[in-house]
């Protein structure tokens, strides 16, 4: 049997790459859910590490994860002796065993963030659940995920993501993980028109270069519309929510 962990994700590593260059969006993105940050915060499935840098620049005592050897090996080499990073670690939120598997992680954490990480997991449940294993008491779990199973198309493929998410179906999720929703919008309206014209009708694999740096150069403009709509609609759906016991 072949572990996943050491498969070779030449398109995620290629997306993640095209949207490191969008200062813009990578600070937008994260602006959006520096509020909810508190304490001891993990990064779970940080990939190549575009939200991991803008936790570190802004002195968030931080840890940072992936699943993958792939990305392990990235956050390892671009993170391993950044004196502000406390650990770097290989979890799994698939596993079952969660308790036995990482008893020194249980309980560890304030803030849990996972950036488009959940859709890549078949059984979401089990992922939200084992997050919440990792928080402590009053411990928040932000999790951003792609909006609307309408927009599902080749990106999706390509990226191997099980699903696209609502805010009733995000809600439903942390409601049945018992963690009480202290936050939920949508997130980068403007992104809805790119990702349909690209990946359902041009049928492309891969975000084009080009219009994403364009597409960064607009943030400005993206925030103030998401503003106005008051995050009614977006491309993603964020929600936070709070371990009580």
């Amino acid at each position: 049997m072949i572990d996943s962990s050491a498969q070779i994700d030449i398109p995620g590593q290629k997306t993640l790459e095209t949207i490191s260059s969008a200062t813009l969006f990578n600070e937008w993105m994260f602006n959006t859910i520096k509020p909810y940050c508190k304490g001891h915060v993990l990064e779970v499935g940080c990939g190549i590490g575009n939200i991991s840098r803008l936790l570190i620049r802004n002195n968030f005592k931080t840890s940072l994860s992936d699943y993958s050897d792939q990305y392990f090996d990235i956050l390892r080499k671009d993170f391993g002796n950044n004196g502000k990073v406390e650990a770097i670690y290989k979890v799994d939120l698939a596993v079952e065993n969660f308790e036995s598997t990482y008893p020194e992680l249980l309980s560890k954490f304030d803030t849990i963030i996972a950036m488009n990480v959940v859709e890549h997991i078949s059984d979401d449940h089990l992922a939200i659940r084992n997050c919440r294993k990792m928080l402590a008491s009053g411990g928040h779990l932000i999790i951003l995920v792609p909006a609307y199973q309408s927009l599902f198309n080749s990106f999706d493929e390509e990226l191997v993501h099980f699903r696209r998410y609502t805010k009733k179906t995000l809600t439903k999720l942390f409601e049945d993980e018992n963690l009480e929703i202290i936050h939920k919008q949508y997130f980068n309206a403007a992104g809805i028109a790119g990702w349909y014209i690209n990946g359902s009708l041009l049928k492309k694999k891969l975000i084009p270069e080009d219009q994403m740096k364009i597409f960064d150069k607009l943030v400005p403009a993206f925030k103030l519309a998401d503003k106005l709509i008051i995050n009614r609609i977006g491309l993603s759906v964020i929600h936070v929510g709070r371990k009580n016991d």
